[in-house]
């Protein structure tokens, strides 16, 4: 006897599924409740696996196990290529994310166009935009159209299954998944259920035909991914876009890659003709570092494979009404507060009353803690109206009691600085005696401070 779909009520923000409605989630969303039929289980599940053989699965010694050599397709783009880990892996399931207007459209015909002029058969599925729209973009970022390169604006999944089959792409690109929707569902397309469906469908679609998919899905107005997480783990990679749609720079960056590392970024700079690879990205980011002037001081973070150098900039200036301002641009506010309390507590500056402004040149939005120590030397430096030292980066992560704590790839990081000019670099004193014993720093002079007093010092003088 055939089973009867059911009726459930489904989260739109964490997928929680509830045999009734409720007006307050789980996971504290309000009204995100919306009714959905679920269809009975069939027979074929796309989420099960069976072994290639056909029979039983039974376990292996990992001992025994060979190695894969993943087959490598280059996307024509250097940077992108960076990023995914040398390139797309085929049957991998690429997510791609980020505000509207960024360049995710831009950066994905660039790509199919590049893999279809090197001969690969490519389909590019569009359900926001009709194939007219999709040509006069082609035509404005790419020298040339590939007779390969085929569009197909569709909203349906089993319609571009059915295109898929029968075409047999080499690339496949879905823009994006959240306009897509299955026909054995009722809900409206871009609901967790249908979401949920759809990337199974592509997931299956992907792994057996060998073909690396990219999908492109919207964020929410906190620059989170919107749909289910449930996604977010069934691909493999994840990439996310982002910058200031007012600026040219573009950061592409992977936030999961099971090919790859995940601390890898891509620099573009968009322009009339399209996106554009920035390879030399410190040199972008410290394009008016020749220029001494107050509450300016230059830092690094070890991305992926590279260093990246950049500026941080800081204002402090007394309060007018109310409670002081703290507003920071690319620097996590709760490090701000914490960096602030320090300087109040260890330094003994009165902070209380200033507003403090911290911004990050050129949009990038550096992640860990190595630039605490150069956040603090700026804030310092506006508030004493103290010009810091030229060719001068400062490195290393504040505790709360004003003690540096050491970072990593400190080495290749003092060797990008002496590429670029820098004379000195300020370190945390374990990263100095560790970088003097293992490795050179060439014209680049290392000076190794044990807490921040001890830099402000050097800033002083």
């Amino acid at each position: 006897m055939a089973k009867k779909a059911k009726t459930v009520f489904v989260c739109q923000k964490c997928g929680y599924e509830s045999s009734q409605w409720m007006g307050k989630c789980i996971c504290g969303a309000w009204n995100s409740f919306v009714e959905e039929k679920i269809l009975p289980t069939q027979e074929e599940d796309v989420r099960r696996r069976t072994s290639s053989t056909g029979g039983t699965v039974k376990p292996s010694k990992l001992s025994e196990v060979g190695s894969l050599d993943y087959d490598r397709m280059n996307t024509g783009i250097g940077e992108l290529n960076r990023v995914l880990g040398g390139g797309l892996v085929k049957g991998s399931l690429v997510l791609i994310s980020g505000e509207p207007g960024i360049g995710k459209s831009t950066i994905i015909i660039q790509t199919a166009s590049n893999l279809a002029e090197a001969g690969k058969t490519v389909l590019y599925v569009s359900g926001e935009e009709s194939e007219e729209q999709i040509k006069m973009r082609a035509d404005r970022v790419c020298s040339k159209i590939p007779q390969n390169l085929f569009v197909m604006a569709e909203t349906n999944m089993e319609n571009v299954e059915a295109a898929v089959q029968a075409m047999k792409p080499d690339f496949l690109i879905i823009d994006s998944i959240q306009t897509l929707y299955s026909s054995q569902l009722d809900s409206a397309p871009g609901s967790v259920s249908q979401v949920r469906m759809c990337g199974n469908q592509l997931m299956k679609l992907g792994k057996t035909g060998n073909i690396p998919i990219f999908i492109v899905a919207h964020v929410t107005k906190s620059g989170d991914l919107a749909g289910p997480k449930t996604v977010e783990h069934l691909v493999d990679c994840v990439l996310n876009f982002t910058g200031e749609r007012d600026q040219e720079l573009r950061i592409l960056r992977a936030y999961k890659n099971r090919f790859g590392t995940t601390s890898e970024i891509g620099a573009f700079r968009m322009e009339e003709k399209g996106l554009q690879e920035v390879t030399d990205i410190s040199a972008t980011f410290l394009e008016n570092s020749d220029e001494n002037t107050e509450g300016s001081v230059a830092t690094a973070i070890y991305e992926g494979s590279r260093p990246v150098m950049f500026e941080i900039q800081a204002l402090v200036s007394p309060a007018n009404i109310g409670f002081a301002r703290r507003t920071s641009v690319g620097i996590d506010n709760t490090r701000l507060n914490m960096i602030l309390a320090v300087m109040e507590k260890i330094v003994g500056i009165p902070l209380v009353n200033q507003d403090v402004y911290v911004n990050v040149v050129g949009g990038i939005r550096p992640e860990g803690t190595g630039a605490d120590i150069a956040v603090a030397l700026a804030i310092y430096s506006s508030f004493k109206r103290i010009k810091p030292l030229r060719k001068t980066i400062a490195i290393g992560e504040v505790g709360l009691t004003g003690d540096l704590r050491s970072v990593q790839n400190i080495d290749k990081i003092v060797k990008e600085a002496a590429r670029l000019g820098y004379e000195q670099v300020i370190v945390p004193k374990r990263n100095a005696e560790k970088l003097g014993k293992t490795a050179s720093t060439g014209s680049c002079k290392v000076i190794g401070v044990k807490n921040i007093m001890d830099a402000l010092q050097i800033l002083r003088s």
